[in-house]
Order: C-alpha cells, then sequence, then structure tokens
C-alpha cells in the first residue's frame, strides 16, 4: 500500500486552475434545498432521482427506487468518512468576531482552516494575516501559521495552516475539542441550523470530512439491503472532504484517500465480469481514481490526493457516479463530465431545471452513467 504525506511546505505543486466545465447554467434561488427533506416532510430515500445515461430519454424516479436502474453483479464504491461539526465561532485579537472552519487536519499535527466572517455572511475575511491569533470557547487558542497553499502571502489569504492549543499551551486535540464546540458547517442558502445527524450518512463511519459527503445522504438502511439483495456488490473507500466553498474556478484542495485491497480487487472482478463500477459521490470517485491506472485497474493506496478529473483526465475506472447537484461552475461538474461526459451532464442539468429539482447537500439526487 503507498503513502503519502502532506505538510505545507508540499503545497507549491498545486493543481493550477481548472478549466471551466462545459455544462453552463443559472440556478434560480428557489431550487436551493434550504432544509433537509425530513424538514420538508419528505424521507431522506424519498428525494428525486434523476437517471441520465445518454442512451435514453432522462428518466424521473425516487431514490428508493434506485435499484430499478443497477444491475446485479454492479459495484457501488462507497465513502465511509463521517461529519465533524467543524464550525466554530471565535473571537479575534480586535474584540471581532469570526466564524472558523476546520478544513483538513495535516500530516505534522496542523490544520486548514478558513476565516469567515461572524454569520457566515459571504466569503473569507479579508484581512486575515499571519501570527494572529484567535481565542476559541474555553481558553483555547488558534494561531494562523501560514497561507495555504501559498506561505509567502501574509495577508488576505483564504485558507490557512493554524495550530490549535489548549489554555495550557498543549496541542488541541482538534476532532474532539470540535464535538465539545462546533456545529456543521453550513451556507447561506440553508434555513436555520440542523444537528450533526442530519450530516452523517448511513456508511459513515471514520470521522474527519468537514463537510459531508453528502451523495450517500439518501440511503437508508432499506435502500442497501434492498440493492445487496438484488445482487449489487457495496465496497468502501474513506476520503475526507476538505471546505467546499471554493472560489470560482479554484482547484480542489489536497484531500486524505485510503482504497483498501479488498475495494481494488471487487473492481477488478466487477469489470472481469461485465459489471458496472458506480460511485456514490464525486468524494468516493476522487478517491477510487487516486488509485486507478490507466487501463482501469484500481491498486490498493492511501495518502493524499491532488487529483483534478477534467478534460486533461477521464475517469478511468467509474462507470457512473451517483451524487447530488453542484453549483454552476463548481470543479465537481468537471469530474461529472469526466465520468459521464459532457453531453450526458448537460443533458441531465438541463432537465433537472426544468423539473425544479433541489441542488446541495440536502436536495435531490442522480444516477449519471457513461454513454
Amino acid at each position: 500500500m503507498k503513502t503519502h504525506s502532506l505538510t505545507s511546505s508540499a503545497h507549491a505543486a498545486l493543481p493550477v486552475v481548472p478549466p471551466r466545465p462545459a455544462t453552463r447554467f443559472t440556478l434560480p434561488d428557489d431550487l436551493n434545498a434550504d432544509a433537509p427533506p425530513e424538514a420538508r416532510g419528505v424521507a431522506r430515500d424519498g428525494v428525486r432521482l434523476l437517471v441520465a445515461d445518454g442512451r435514453d430519454a432522462v428518466q424521473h424516479s425516487a431514490f428508493h427506487h434506485l435499484g430499478t436502474y443497477l444491475r446485479a453483479g454492479d459495484l457501488l464504491v462507497v465513502n465511509t468518512s463521517a461529519t465533524l461539526p467543524a464550525a466554530v465561532d471565535a473571537v479575534r485579537a480586535d474584540g471581532r468576531g469570526v466564524l472558523v472552519h476546520f478544513s483538513t487536519a495535516l500530516d505534522d499535527g496542523r490544520w486548514i482552516a478558513e476565516l469567515r466572517p461572524p454569520g457566515n455572511e459571504g466569503g473569507p475575511v479579508p484581512d486575515g494575516r499571519t501570527g494572529e491569533e484567535v481565542a476559541l470557547p474555553d481558553g483555547t487558542v488558534l494561531t494562523v501559521d501560514e497561507a495555504f497553499p501559498d506561505p509567502a502571502v501574509r495577508e488576505g489569504s483564504r485558507l490557512w495552516t493554524v495550530r490549535v492549543t489548549t489554555p495550557a499551551g498543549a496541542p488541541e486535540d482538534v476532532p474532539a475539542y470540535l464535538h465539545r464546540h462546533g456545529r456543521p458547517i453550513a451556507y447561506g442558502y440553508l434555513r436555520g441550523r440542523w444537528p450533526l445527524t442530519h450530516y452523517q450518512t448511513v456508511f459513515s463511519h471514520e470521522p474527519g470530512s468537514a463537510e459531508m459527503p453528502s451523495a450517500a445522504r439518501p440511503f437508508t438502511t432499506d435502500v442497501v439491503l434492498g440493492l445487496i439483495a438484488s445482487g449489487v456488490v457495496i465496497a468502501p473507500v474513506t476520503l475526507h472532504t476538505g471546505v467546499s466553498s471554493l472560489e470560482s474556478g479554484e482547484a480542489p484542495l489536497p484531500e486524505r484517500y485510503r482504497v483498501p485491497e479488498q475495494t481494488a480487487r471487487l473492481a477488478a472482478l466487477t469489470r472481469a465480469n461485465g459489471g458496472r463500477v458506480i460511485a456514490v459521490g464525486t468524494t468516493a470517485t476522487r478517491a477510487l481514481e487516486s488509485a486507478a491506472l490507466p487501463d482501469g485497474t484500481v491498486v490498493a493506496r492511501d495518502g493524499w490526493t491532488d487529483l483534478v478529473l477534467g478534460p486533461d483526465r477521464p475517469a478511468f475506472a467509474v462507470d457512473g457516479l451517483i451524487t447530488g447537484l453542484h453549483a454552476p461552475e463548481a470543479s465537481h461538474l468537471l469530474l461529472l463530465e469526466a465520468v459521464a461526459g459532457p453531453e450526458v451532464v448537460g443533458r441531465a442539468y438541463q432537465a433537472a431545471l426544468e423539473q425544479g429539482y433541489l441542488w446541495h447537500e440536502f436536495g435531490d439526487s442522480s444516477l449519471l452513467l457513461r454513454a
């Protein structure tokens, strides 16, 4: 198993700004899912499901009918990362409030974090700076170390590497601290706050994601058992997601991932027997493709991935994916196009807009298959 490490000194070779996706659209405000489906009177597995494969007309269904569109021998690859309550209210040295979004744990004990205005209004604060100290609840201190990914930036970076220490000056156990004082990261389109249980999936096992791997949210125990009974195989990968509040055109962050040996073997067996490898979400896709060779072979691997799927790097191993609906010009759209093709994705998004599907982590779902 191959292992890579990442510290701030390794950030200089981050991907260049990716190309813009071919799928272009404007998202009306009323299609933002502003609350979990349960709060709208809809079961987790009752959200809408759009199916597009480039051959037939786009089909519309409900998520609990997912098995209708899968076959015995297909492999679903799911992300077992669990969501952290990664948002913490804090106070800057000059008394101004600030919201800290913890994004990614680094190998040297530091974290990547984003500083945002109180109430999460707009983007990151414009005047964060190297060396700044931020007071967290219970006397814990966050010290801004250096800009991420470019340590040469001294002020105004969107992301920072930070150190978190206890009142006694010892390194803080950040995940444990977040479970005491944090809440789930939420953006302006949401109405109200929702407990952490709303941000976990049936596959959540290993805490580490700043934001929910939300493509798996509509899965329930009943859906999973039904798929297994019909001959669909389910295999795990782990990818801990960072913050998704990227600027337009900004490349995805490096993320920690793991593809186990048994998952690599199941992918090979599936392909050998004519089945399809279908990833549940962009996170599972990124993890599996980070361990994929050009001939589609998947190998066991773990460490950090900076893979950006797109026109220059199509999907090698993944034949389709289950995913929510992503914001205009998000880098996720490039990944969808690398798997299913721009024509399939464009047709699916046009149909979703016409039929009033809901976007974001608490919205509706889609199954996109390579033509």
